[in-house]
């Protein structure tokens, strides 16, 4: 089961994630994200995987695809590092903090 938050900011909108990123659902992050990006202002979107518990190969394509399009990540230590290995194939730093 995977669940999806946005929460609104003043300098940012941070989309949660809890849960397992796995098929069906890594799709839903895809489209969470993308409706999270429009109308910003000026603040940064952020997608928090401090929750995620599991990650199937669906899910990694996702994250690459985000990391691609300058996403920044929140990451806890087991993701920071599946983070890392990801954003070494896609050539980006995968914006992990």
């Amino acid at each position: 089961m995977l669940k999806i938050t946005v929460v609104e900011e003043q300098r940012r909108r941070r989309v949660i994630v809890e849960g397992k990123l796995i098929a069906p659902w890594a799709a839903e992050l895809r489209n969470a994200c993308q409706t999270a990006r429009t109308d910003l202002q000026d603040r940064v979107l952020i997608v928090d995987l401090r929750s995620l518990t599991a990650i199937s190969p669906e899910g990694e394509t996702v994250l690459m695809h985000l990391m691609r399009e300058k996403v920044k990540f929140l990451c806890g230590v087991y993701m920071k590092e599946v983070v890392r290995q990801l954003a070494r194939k896609t050539g980006g730093d995968g914006g992990d903090r």
